[in-house]
């Protein structure tokens, strides 16, 4: 990765989501503005916030897609993130920052 370019693997929950009466609604639905959350897998060199294992919060609109070993990721800029959390098998309390 070069400079403050971040990759992630999009979380599977975010694409898909039930509505309160059990209904599967697909990623494809558009409903509103939404934000997703990923799983850091490599960060570039000026990358200040974020490391590895870390889940970001991100505009599914403001992204570029890659596809490496018939696997999709996608490709951020950390001034384009919204959020980040820690690893949920970090032993911190809250783990949960902005």
């Amino acid at each position: 990765m070069l400079h403050d370019r971040i990759l992630v693997h999009q979380d599977k929950e975010s694409a898909e989501r039930r509505s309160s009466a059990g209904i599967l609604i697909p990623a494809t639905a558009q409903m509103g503005h939404r934000l997703s959350w990923a799983t850091v897998v490599a960060v570039g060199p000026a990358v200040r916030h974020v490391e590895l294992g870390d889940r970001v919060l991100f505009d599914p609109e403001e992204r570029h897609e890659v596809e490496l070993n018939a696997r999709a990721y996608v490709l951020l800029r950390e001034r384009d993130l919204h959020a980040v959390a820690e690893p949920e098998d970090s032993s911190d309390a809250s783990g949960m920052y902005l």
